[in-house]
């Protein structure tokens, strides 16, 4: 049974720092939680239940809308019950899943099968991306309406994107017609041909780069695209300061939304100078000035929010050559400590704005979560924000364990996570009170 199809009884949080920036809340109050939702608001509030947060922030649960669970094909990697036993460990609540999976999540039989699983298996809401044209091949699209009656959220072509702009084009004109929003993989094959940053490193390394131009030629095609449709776009890991830009431009011309992903905001391409498999990704590692740039991009709104792109990988699969390691990383239990670390601490970001961009802003664009209100839906994170930790596979709750911060010390943890008001993932040992 799904988590978040159960219902506690009631909860009350007593003395957490309440943060949430879509309603302005900011300081220390106890929440009751009843039925699935937030019921009251204030100080001094008591109940049978009664969990003391003294010294723990609570936000609105993260939201992330990029995720590989590799589920169907290869639940050696990942499943539904072990991709979500992360997301809970890191504070996410609802999670869209990518459909570049095997068999590619392009038939309303194999999207139904996945929302069958994880109605079944999921601790947290989960949303089914399908494919945007079969196969994943870029060639025809997909039977939209066939696959939105069976259960997808929207449609992508996440991990190869669409080759040709007139494919493209009559996408996203089917998926507007369906009611289907379109989240797209901008890279560019004919640039794309290395396998890491075209530049500095690249070359010291002897390891065949792609140039930045490849994703911002692809993302350029895409908002014109989406300007001139009308389609809901969402452009998602943007890597680059001028993809970022162009994003910026089309803002108020258009329905288009993006997100960047912890390792572009924290990690450079000098880590590939190691020749170590584990630092490849796609679109690869940037320089600082990208990295400086799309984190200014996020910190002041161009960029809407933080998605992780967790891609579990088998470690054999990372284990080989550069140029042969499989591409991507683990993302859902390191993202917020990553970012408060590197960004929040680092006075870069503000506290307030991470948690916009990782719950409030993904929270509207899904149309569920991601504030912390009465009446809305009790989907919660618990953190502490003092507690230094070191990422390592054991305490990783993912099948796999290809995280790029593994042995690297970070400041901040989930140690609850809420959704519908249960609790489905407990770090503390949580021993509610009960009141007399």
């Amino acid at each position: 049974m799904s988590g978040y199809n159960r219902t506690l009884a009631e909860l009350v949080i007593r003395r957490a720092h309440v943060l949430d920036p879509s309603t302005g809340l900011d300081g220390v109050a106890d929440v009751r939680l009843r039925e699935g939702r937030v019921a009251e608001i204030g100080e001094g509030l008591r109940g049978t239940r009664e969990l003391d947060a003294d010294g723990l922030h609570l936000f609105p649960g993260f939201v992330d809308l990029h995720a590989h669970w590799r589920t169907p094909g290869r639940e050696d990697e990942e499943s539904v019950e072990s991709g979500s036993g992360a997301a809970a460990a890191g504070g996410f609540t609802g999670v869209v899943m990518m459909p570049n999976t095997y068999p590619v999540v392009d038939k309303p039989a194999i999207v139904g099968g996945l929302v069958a699983r994880i109605e079944k298996e999921s601790r947290v809401r989960a949303y089914v991306a399908a494919a945007l044209h079969a196969g994943l091949r870029g060639e025809r699209l997909t039977e939209m309406r066939l696959l939105k009656e069976a259960g997808a959220f929207c449609v992508s072509d996440d991990g190869l994107g669409t080759p040709s702009a007139g494919v493209l084009r009559n996408g996203m004109l089917y998926a507007r017609s369906a009611g289907l929003p379109v989240i797209l993989h901008c890279e560019d094959h004919t640039l794309a041909t290395g396998v890491v940053h075209d530049g500095a490193y690249a070359a010291l390394a002897g390891i065949p780069g792609s140039p930045a131009s490849a994703e911002d030629a692809a993302t350029a095609t895409a908002v014109v695209l989406a300007a001139e449709t009308g389609a809901r776009v969402h452009i998602t890991h943007v890597s680059t300061a001028l993809s970022a830009a162009l994003v910026g431009f089309f803002k108020g011309r258009s329905q288009v939304t993006a997100d960047t992903t912890p390792h572009y905001l924290t990690l450079t391409d000098g880590l590939v100078a190691g020749l170590d498999g584990m630092y490849r990704v796609n679109p690869p590692l940037r320089p600082e000035q990208d990295r400086d740039g799309v984190t200014e991009a996020l910190r002041d709104g161009v960029l809407d929010f933080v998605a992780t792109d967790h891609a579990p990988h088998a470690s054999e699969e990372k284990e080989l050559p550069f140029e042969e390691a499989a591409p991507g990383f683990l993302g859902h239990e390191t993202a917020f400590p990553a970012l408060y670390t590197e960004l929040v601490l680092d006075g870069r970001i503000s506290l307030p704005r991470l948690v916009e961009a990782m719950s409030c802003s993904p929270g509207r664009w899904v149309g569920q979560g991601g504030a912390l209100s009465v009446g809305g839906m009790a989907d919660l994170a618990l953190v502490d924000l003092s507690e230094e930790w070191m990422v390592s596979r054991e305490t990783l709750l993912s099948r796999s364990s290809n995280s790029p911060y593994l042995g690297r010390g970070l400041t901040g943890r989930v140690v609850g996570t809420i959704v519908g008001a249960e609790l489905v993932h407990d770090r503390i040992g949580a021993k509610f009170g009960v009141r007399a």
